[in-house]
């Protein structure tokens, strides 16, 4: 077990450059496996779900090589076996082994997948999926079994826009009889940067990034290569932070229209913000007006930036309002807030945050990834020090955090408990 000591308050500049997005490549890894051969992935960041993916494949008898920010999957040998409750459990995106394998072998034996706690996660909306286009499941306790002579293509409309729904029916249906039209599709720019690889790989998907996905089905893919797009998600966790602590604190390596509906409401609170074509650059500014934000889907504001964001909203002069719309279960870095300092209070899915409040150091407890990154902004705008226990839970999607703060003046450090 790992803790994350900060001493907090200090002015952060220079550059963090952002890595790949762990909301695409937890995905592409498993899109692997859809075709025999050798495979690269570049612009993998080095997290734990990466390894927990590769772990995996390599129960699939499959193998991996991580050099560098390149990984390199050979599926040439892959074997159809069972992914135990330990392999699936470790995250919540072994999910997409399911629609993988069954596109590919038309079988799958999968425990059921894990995560963080940030509410009620069902896959019924895959399972529907996959039932439309000819599968069978059964469960035997925790664990799904899903089977099908054949697949064929077929309209299917999702109830709500999922991102891992999505990308589960397209993993599945590539290689289905006929096409498949996905209705009410999610459009994060992730499923783009998926559709792209399995278009590499000789898939005929067009739409992704619109709310209707067609899939043409084709008889085989072959191996490719694709670059894992930058984490939008983790470049907004440091934006963010440098509007709490930044000193011309420079974010690189960005796409910024994956990043208007944060950049425009910080443009509302009144931030020292500058964008440009591949990065930005913010500053603190004091008196931050207050404002209300209501996480939605994409292009909507995002919901794994909201933890963060309530950071900053306790820091604005007045009281915002942060509804929480996807996830039910997104307050649980709220109690270590208000044990810094914080004024905030949820009732339900909502928090009424008011501020400016001066937040200190002290022991917390990280439930989840995106509270945990929240603690983590906290606990560096703080005056004295921040011990966070369960970094687990943040090593889970940041890249290296621990150097990338020190290195624009943060001092924090990982230590192991």
């Amino acid at each position: 077990m790992k803790q994350m000591i900060i001493t907090g308050n200090n002015k952060l500049s220079g550059t963090i450059n952002i890595g790949g997005a762990k909301n695409s490549v937890v995905a592409l890894i498993p899109a692997t496996i859809l075709a025999s051969g050798i495979s690269k992935i570049t612009n993998v960041p080095h997290i734990s779900d990466c390894e927990a993916l590769i772990d995996i494949l390599k129960v699939l008898n499959c193998t991996a090589e991580f050099k560098d920010d390149t990984l390199t999957v050979d599926t040439t040998k892959l074997t159809n076996k069972l992914i135990d409750d330990y392999h699936s459990s470790r995250l919540r995106a072994s999910y997409y082994f399911m629609g993988a394998l069954l596109g590919r072998e038309k079988y799958v034996e999968i425990y059921i997948p894990g995560g963080c706690n940030i509410g009620s996660r069902p896959i019924d909306i895959h399972l529907d999926g996959f039932k439309a286009l000819g599968a069978n499941i059964t469960h035997e306790g925790n664990k799904y079994i899903l089977s099908a002579d054949k697949l064929i293509g077929t309209d299917i409309y999702l109830r709500i826009q999922s991102v891992g729904a999505t990308i589960n029916i397209m993993l599945a249906s590539v290689l289905a009889e006929g096409t498949t039209v996905i209705h009410n599709a999610a459009k994060e720019a992730e499923i783009i940067n998926i559709a792209d690889f399995l278009n590499n790989m000789g898939a005929e998907i067009s739409g992704a990034g619109t709310d209707e996905i067609t899939i043409k089905g084709v008889e085989k893919l072959k191996a490719a290569t694709i670059k894992v797009l930058p984490d939008r998600i983790e470049a907004g966790t440091y934006i963010i932070l440098g509007a709490l602590c930044g000193d011309k604190l420079c974010i690189n390596d960005i796409i910024p229209k994956h990043l208007e509906a944060l950049t425009n409401k910080l443009k509302e609170m009144g931030s020292d913000i500058t964008i440009n074509k591949d990065n930005i650059i913010i500053s603190k500014v004091n008196n931050l007006k207050p404002i209300n934000i209501k996480t939605l889907t994409y292009p909507g504001f995002p919901t794994d930036i909201g933890q963060p964001m309530s950071v900053l909203l306790t820091q604005c002069k007045g009281t915002s309002l942060f509804e929480e719309t996807i996830w039910e279960s997104r307050m649980g870095h709220v109690p270590s807030l208000n044990k810094m300092g914080a004024n905030i209070k949820v009732n339900g899915m909502n928090a009424i945050i008011k501020g400016p409040t001066k937040l200190k150091g002290c022991e917390v407890i990280a439930t989840d990834l995106r509270g945990g990154a929240a603690l983590v902004l906290a606990g560096l705008t703080a005056e004295g020090t921040t011990t966070i226990t369960d970094v687990e839970h943040i090593l889970r999607g940041y890249e290296d955090i621990e150097n990338k703060l020190t290195n624009v003046g943060a001092k924090i450090e990982l230590k192991e408990i």
